[in-house]
């Protein structure tokens, strides 16, 4: 039985711009053009920045990837420090409106994102009541090192240790197929965010939604995972 809810960030919670910082740092190394939305979620989305950076050069085809990939993840870095202090951060609120209901009804709750970035951008969002989003969660494990990043299950496994819970009363939260295998590799159950018509990459996930609004809350709250019917 379900028990508490542990959220990717990027993608799930936020509208973040990790893509676009990526695609504007490939300039120099390729055309950044090349660094697709689909070529993000399934080579890039969920890892740390250094595993991610060396997979996009890699699946694009540059020359010496190993040697360049440091430099690539720094000069993202940089980049989406500059977004984020240009205010591009938004939450979905399909997304706002599932933690709200969550934290209502007090509904255990951690955040846990390979991203470094991850807590300040949370911080960054503010809600009507004056509380940061980040502010709604119990435990936050936002750019923790790991010795093994996503598909590895470590991280989750310290989220639900952070919140007190065995990984089989968990939910994972995500949208990208590293954190779906992680989550399953943890024996927590996974929710697929599929935002960008990409459900195909997430069927590992016990379900796929493209919307939070989809997610049966009471049912939820009861301890079960399932998706609202037809109205």
């Amino acid at each position: 039985m379900l028990a508490a809810t542990i959220f990717d960030v990027d993608g799930v919670l936020l509208a973040s711009p990790h893509e676009r910082a990526w695609r504007e740092a490939l300039a120099g190394y390729a055309d950044p053009a090349r660094f697709t939305t689909a070529m993000y979620q399934a080579e890039v989305a969920g890892k740390p920045r250094e595993d991610g950076a060396l997979a996009a050069l890699m699946a694009i085809g540059v020359p010496e990837a190993a040697k360049r990939a440091g430099e690539y993840a720094a000069r993202k870095q940089a980049r989406l420090e500059a977004l984020i202090a240009e205010g591009r951060v938004e939450a979905f609120p399909d997304a706002l409106r599932l933690v709200l209901a969550l934290d209502a009804a007090g509904w255990p709750m951690a955040v846990a994102s390979s991203s470094r970035n991850a807590s300040a951008m949370l911080r960054a969002v503010v809600l009507p009541d004056g509380r940061d989003l980040l502010g709604l969660f119990a435990a936050d494990l936002c750019g923790r090192e790991m010795a093994h990043g996503k598909p590895a299950p470590d991280l989750f496994l310290l989220a639900a240790e952070a919140l007190g819970m065995e990984p089989a009363h968990c939910l994972v939260v995500e949208d990208a197929p590293a954190g779906v295998e992680a989550a399953r590799a943890g024996g927590m159950a996974a929710l697929g965010v599929a935002r960008l018509e990409d459900a195909a990459l997430l069927r590992a996930a016990d379900r796929v939604v493209e919307s939070l609004d989809e997610v049966d809350v009471p049912a939820l709250l009861g301890g079960r995972l399932r998706v609202k019917g037809p109205a």
